[in-house]
């Protein structure tokens, strides 16, 4: 049985017979002994079936090769006329994933926001100060008439310029549509119009979202001259919520990892490593201050991972609570949009106008979303595994008694039994559908990162996945969704280190929404993309290292109103990289 991506690649290499056989041409017959058929060009045989079987991990009769020959021949022809199709990468699958489940009821709310943060109400005298303030604080000071929008996007756009160099944290700056958006901002408020809590907040925005008329790239060189006509659906929202628009920020190749066209997204607290991926750019850029908040994506790890390293608060919020239209797809039934803050309830401000069912995204759902910043805390129940904190490092540990000491009730937790390991190849099969057309083309030669773990490979590798077990792997999927789904029964969060066990990956495919804080420091080495020591590295830096909490589905606002309280009382959240 194939386990990993590793493994993976080493059965299609072992298996290079069967290359001639994944090409399509005109319906053979079958000649003499050999039984052989034509596709494209190369004899289907017998011998090539057998090598086949190796890599698939099957053993039939020579008689029950001999009578699929015919039959493979046919399907070969078929999978050709799908392959001759030329998709766009916005075209979804039939099929819609939907997280929810019959019979365990999914809690209805209307769109609440209550923050608990009391602001200031004059800005400090220094710029850095300025940049580094929350959401809120800022939306205070432009609702006092203390700041303007135009006169804060200035000081984002100056620190971009001066810090984004050694960073690469930003692919296009929009510098002109800024200053117009800020200009429009403070006119409105000036008016008297409140387009709410994000009105005249400068944001950057991952470079897979669709913006007219400016480049998106989705970090690749393929794509790097992309321009499309509309903009997607959380541009539209975020622009009528009265948000500044201050550019693109970098992504890793085709949303993997932190290296793209124009080089690697650098972490603030270590500018020798890469700030992980995919959302490299959106936490480097809010780790950095250069600007309030910024938009990520996550499809296995893509928000939480940068937000781990960078020391940013990073909400992946339930599948379907935010419109994916006009993002660029990589899998359908995995793909996730979700702030990135420098504090916890900042996220649920973002969350807050990105939420909301849009025709355009089937898979989005109707459900409000609430957060009360004074909720109280000792009505509710936390669950922990205690393996992951055993397993943990003093920070989890330091943030799991902090959490006692707000007065939650914590309870061991039932994680499930259950190896989610193959639930990891979805992502890699979905993702090879979607750029089909660079494999079969080669353009996926022109990509930068060529090895084992890189797309090319993976993409190439998945051809040789059988489809039943993609079926079985689906099948499984919902085993997980309903184990999982019961055990947050008569819990209201689950609390561990970030990549405790399986929970990233599980919680990615069932839908569940995961909040990652920063819950303290370590001196760590210079990382590699998989957090391991670089070659060579010997001098340790101070970088942050996070906790998370997850929620059932839809249920946001408790683990950031838990995340709230968390990460006042550890007090670490407000400590800038040196030099920012």
């Amino acid at each position: 049985m194939i386990a990993s991506r590793r493994d993976l690649l080493k059965a299609a290499i072992a298996g290079g017979a069967l290359a001639g056989a994944s090409g399509v041409g005109a319906c053979g017959r079958r000649e003499g002994s050999a039984l052989a058929s034509k596709t494209d060009g190369v004899a289907l045989t017998e011998k090539i079936l057998a090598s086949a079987e190796k890599v698939m991990g099957l053993n039939y009769t020579p008689t029950e090769r001999g009578m699929m020959l015919d039959y493979l021949q046919g399907a070969l022809e078929t999978l050709g006329k799908v392959r001759g199709v030329a998709f766009d990468n916005a075209e979804a699958p039939a099929l819609v994933f939907d997280p929810r489940l019959p019979k365990r009821p999914v809690r209805s709310q209307k769109n609440a926001l209550s923050l608990a943060g009391r602001p200031s109400l004059a800005p400090p005298a220094d710029e850095g100060s300025i940049a580094y303030a929350s959401v809120s604080q800022l939306g205070a000071w432009l609702r006092l008439g203390e700041l303007t929008s135009a006169r804060l996007t200035e000081v984002y756009l100056d620190r971009i310029a001066r810090h984004d160099p050694a960073l690469s944290a930003f692919i296009t700056v929009t510098a002109e549509l800024a200053r117009t958006q800020a200009l429009a901002a403070d006119k409105d408020l000036a008016d008297g119009k409140d387009r709410g809590p994000l009105h005249g907040i400068p944001y950057a925005l991952k470079d897979i979202a669709d913006t007219a008329g400016i480049l998106t790239t989705w970090g690749a060189e393929p794509f790097q001259t992309r321009i499309p006509d509309t903009d997607a659906e959380v541009v539209r929202k975020l622009r009528n919520a009265g948000a500044v628009l201050l550019g693109k920020t970098a992504v890793g190749a085709i949303a993997y990892g932190d290296q793209w066209f124009g080089g690697v997204t650098k972490n603030p607290w270590n500018p020798l490593e890469g700030s992980s991926g995919s959302s490299a750019g959106s936490a480097s850029a809010v780790a950095a201050g250069l600007c309030a908040f910024a938009i990520g994506t996550e499809t296995l790890g893509s928000i939480v991972s940068p937000s781990e390293r960078c020391g940013t608060a990073g909400l992946r919020p339930t599948f379907g609570r935010v419109s994916r239209a006009g993002f660029m797809a990589l899998c359908w039934s995995l793909d996730k949009i979700g702030p990135l803050c420098r504090s916890v309830e900042d996220t649920a401000i973002v969350l807050l106008a990105l939420n909301g069912y849009d025709a355009d995204d089937p898979s989005t759902a109707r459900f409000g979303f609430a957060y009360d910043g004074k909720a109280d805390l000792a009505g509710m129940t936390v669950g922990y595994v205690p393996k992951w904190f055993e397993e943990g490092d003093d920070v989890d540990r330091a943030a799991l008694e902090a959490l006692k000491r707000l007065g939650v009730a914590m309870k061991e937790f039932p994680w499930p039994d259950i190896d989610f390991d193959p639930l990891s190849q979805i992502v890699i099969i979905e993702a090879a559908a979607a750029f089909s057309e660079l494999t079969f083309s080669n353009r996926d030669d022109d990509l930068s990162w060529q090895d084992e773990e890189a797309w090319p490979n993976s993409w190439r590798a998945a051809r040789f996945f059988p489809a039943a077990d993609y079926v079985q792997i689906d099948r499984l999927r919902r085993r997980a969704m309903e184990a999982i789904g019961a055990a947050f029964e008569g819990f209201d969060a689950l609390m561990g280190p970030s990549f405790a066990g399986q929970a990233l990956l599980a919680t990615n495919a069932t839908g569940h929404p995961q909040l990652t804080l920063r819950a303290g420091f370590a001196q760590t080495r210079t990382r590699n993309l998989f957090d391991a020591p670089a070659e060579g590295a010997m001098e340790t830096f101070r970088t942050p290292r996070s906790i998370s909490l997850w929620a059932n589905l839809f249920d946001e606002g408790k683990i950031v109103a838990i995340g709230h309280a968390l990460e006042g009382a550890l007090g670490v959240a407000n400590e800038r990289p040196p030099g920012f």
